[in-house]
C-alpha cells in the first residue's frame, strides 16, 4: 500500500517526471530573473531612456503583450505541424534564450523606439516558448496527478517571483540598475541551459 507524502514534499520535485522537473526548474529561474526587474523596469525608463516617462513604460510592455498575443498562435501551429518532442524542445530552449538574453539590450537602449523594438522581440520570443513549454509540460505530465503538478509549477514560479521582486528593488537601490539587469540575464540563460539536461528523455515519435 503506497504512502501519502505530505504536500511540503511535492515541492522536491525528486518524484517528478524528469522533463516536467526540468521544466518547472528552467521556468523558476527564468521568472525569478524577470521578478527582479518587474518592480523597477518603469523607474529605470524614466530614468535612462531620453524622452522615457511612464507612458513610454506603459507602450513597452503593451507592445510585448500584444505581440506575444498575436503571435502565440501562429507558433503554435507551427510547432505542431512539427511531429516530434525535439522540436518543441528546441523552440522552448532557443526563445527562451533569446528571451533572457533581450534585458541586456536595455543597457544600450536610448530612445523609446529602441526600447519598443527591444520588447517586440522579447514578445516574438515568449510567443514561440509558451506554446512549445505547454506542449511538452503536457505530453509528460503525470495522469491522476494533473492538478497537484500545476499548483506546484505555479506556486514556486509565484514564489521566487516574489522573493526576486523585492530583492530587485533593494539591488537597485544599492547597486544601480545595471548590476540588476545583468543579473536579471544571467539568471534566465541559467533556466534555459538547465534545460539542456531533459533532451534523453524526450520520446521520439514515428512520423
Amino acid at each position: 500500500m503506497a504512502t501519502k507524502r505530505p504536500f511540503l514534499h511535492e515541492f522536491l520535485l525528486d518524484h517528478l517526471n524528469p522533463v516536467i522537473r526540468w521544466l518547472i526548474i528552467g521556468d523558476v529561474l527564468y521568472y525569478a530573473g524577470v521578478g527582479l526587474l518587474g518592480p523597477i523596469f518603469a523607474l529605470f525608463i524614466v530614468d535612462f531612456i531620453e524622452g522615457g516617462n511612464i507612458e513610454v513604460a506603459g507602450i513597452a510592455i503593451a507592445i510585448y503583450l500584444v505581440t506575444k498575443s498575436v503571435f502565440q498562435i501562429p507558433a503554435a501551429m507551427i510547432i505542431d505541424k512539427i511531429c516530434g518532442e525535439k522540436d518543441d524542445f528546441w523552440f522552448m530552449f532557443f526563445s527562451l534564450l533569446i528571451a533572457a538574453i533581450v534585458p541586456l539590450s536595455y543597457l544600450f537602449v536610448s530612445s523609446p523606439l529602441e526600447l519598443y523594438f527591444a520588447q517586440f522581440i522579447l514578445g516574438i520570443a515568449l510567443a514561440f516558448n509558451f506554446p512549445s513549454f505547454l506542449a511538452l509540460f503536457t505530453k509528460h505530465i503525470s495522469q491522476a496527478k494533473e492538478a497537484t503538478t500545476w499548483s506546484v509549477y505555479y506556486t514556486l514560479v509565484d514564489l521566487f517571483s516574489a522573493i526576486a521582486a523585492a530583492l530587485g528593488g533593494v539591488m537597485a537601490t544599492i547597486f544601480g540598475f545595471a548590476p540588476v539587469i545583468v543579473t536579471v540575464s544571467a539568471i534566465g540563460v541559467i533556466g534555459a541551459l538547465l534545460l539542456l539536461p531533459m533532451r534523453p528523455y524526450l520520446r521520439k515519435l514515428n512520423c
